[in-house]
């Protein structure tokens, strides 16, 4: 009986609780930066930070003589969220040499934005556009598919583009496509290094002892073979001996000129399109 007596007192007590937990509610969730992703906001953020923030950290948060670079990885004090952008900004961060600014609210909110998207993917800003249109310059005209793949479809000599736009920084997406034959360097600029990049896709081009020429990427080699994923998307396996010549293209098999192949709209609409590809961090 004294078992059962503990067991009704203790099932009362939990009844009694519910109707505390449900006033209570849910969590209420840390609150957002009302100025995220907006464009004139971001440009007045890092105006202000270029102002006030570069006697310790560097011009375009790159890192400074007393401060890292905003966009840095792993660092000791390194915060990530809305809020806590805000508090480092408003309040400074204990234990470090980083004080309050000492600046208005929606001034910090507004340089918090500015680090959000200094160390933001393409998905987390993506480029205006007709994205159904721009899918279209993938598949046809661009000739992308040619080299890359987009969900099992597409060719084989290029980096697989299913989840670029949450790996890649919008800024690198568009190197890629108009001017940097370097793209596969780390994103971020002067910023140290914050996204891993693509693995290098070394081009190489091979003329066989019967003249024949065959272009590709270097996927293998050791001092008596290679093999290339040639252009056509087929695999090609020699014999050192059997090549007259083989030769290391010091540039890479992506045309960066496609700024000049499409037409402007044309342009904006695949950056449009590939900036989506990809899956958001989650809250965002």
């Amino acid at each position: 009986m004294r078992v059962g007596r503990e067991i009704l007192v203790i099932f009362t007590a939990l009844v009694c609780a519910l109707p505390v937990c449900a006033q209570r509610g849910p969590a209420k969730a840390a609150p957002e930066n009302p100025f995220r992703g907006s464009e004139e906001a971001i440009t007045e953020g890092r105006e202000v930070f270029n102002r006030s923030c570069t006697s310790c950290h560097g011009y375009d948060g790159a890192s400074g003589d007393r401060a890292p670079a905003l966009a840095a990885s792993g660092r000791r004090y390194l915060r990530t969220s809305d809020r806590e952008l805000f508090d480092a900004i408003e309040k400074g961060v204990p234990n470090s040499l980083m004080p309050p600014s000492g600046l208005p609210e929606t001034v910090a909110w507004k340089i918090a934005a500015y680090i959000t998207s200094l160390r933001a993917t393409a998905i987390d800003a993506p480029a205006k556009g007709d994205v159904s249109h721009g899918e279209q310059i993938f598949w046809g005209k661009g000739e992308c598919s040619n080299c890359h793949m987009l969900h099992g479809k597409g060719g084989l000599i290029g980096p697989d583009l299913s989840n670029v736009a949450s790996q890649r920084q919008l800024s690198a997406i568009r190197s890629a496509l108009s001017k940097d034959e370097n793209h596969h360097v780390f994103d971020g600029g002067a910023h140290d290094p914050t996204l891993t990049p693509l693995a290098t896709y070394k081009s190489v081009r091979v003329v066989t002892r019967d003249g024949k020429t065959i272009s590709g990427i270097l996927k293998n080699e050791d001092d008596y073979s290679l093999q290339i994923l040639g252009s056509d998307n087929a695999l090609h396996l020699f014999a050192r001996d059997h090549l007259r010549e083989v030769i290391y293209e010091p540039k890479s098999l992506m045309p960066t000129d496609y700024d000049k192949r499409l037409a402007p709209d044309e342009f904006q609409d695949l950056l449009a399109f590939l900036s989506r590809l990809g899956t958001p961090a989650p809250g965002k």
